[in-house]
């Protein structure tokens, strides 16, 4: 897991942890403020402190769930305002998460699903079984090769033995601009 510092100064400026209790990630939706506020975050390659959990630890309290619903509300306000349509890059499990957690106006921003699994390209769209529109939403399933930036990457880096980043990279994209990681 990563940890991040700042200066008290600057925790001043963003303001106090969120202390709601139990099962409230306030170091996140602090990192969020921080964002916000206009903090930048530089990353440290090198191991700085050691970080011990217990069974009682209040971060065990925090659901998984939780989190997700943070992060999707944050990538919506945040990046997603500002696109008028965008592809989803993972037509699996965590692409179909999203795509099912985004709000309804998000949901018809979606063009596409990405991937490189044939078997789901083959399949040629995925149907939003959940949903109470009728027709249900059918959304297209092509190679990334076919697919329209600006992405939402939902894909883990380091899993692919390199493919996954040989294959973003020769799209000659640009992070923060043309894609956006939510993995």
């Amino acid at each position: 897991m990563p940890t991040w510092f700042c200066s008290r100064e600057w925790f001043y400026h963003v303001g106090k942890f969120d202390e709601g209790g139990k099962g409230v990630p306030e170091d996140l939706l602090f990192f969020y403020k921080h964002i916000q506020k206009g903090g930048e975050v530089v990353r440290v390659n090198h191991c700085l402190l050691l970080y011990r959990y217990h069974p009682q630890a209040a971060t065990h309290s925090v659901l998984e769930e939780t989190i997700w619903n943070h992060r999707v509300r944050f990538l919506e306000d945040r990046v997603l305002s500002s696109w008028t349509s965008f592809t989803i890059w993972n037509a699996g499990k965590q692409g179909k998460k999203l795509y099912r957690s985004l709000s309804p106006a998000n949901r018809k921003k979606v063009t596409a699903f990405c991937d490189v699994d044939e078997k789901k390209i083959t399949r040629g769209f995925y149907t939003f079984e959940e949903s109470e529109e009728r027709p249900k939403p059918k959304i297209p399933i092509c190679h990334f090769r076919e697919a329209t930036p600006p992405f939402i990457i939902c894909v883990k880096l380091d899993l692919t033995g390199g493919a996954f980043e040989t294959n973003l990279n020769m799209l000659n994209l640009t992070e923060g601009v043309d894609y956006y990681h939510f993995n």
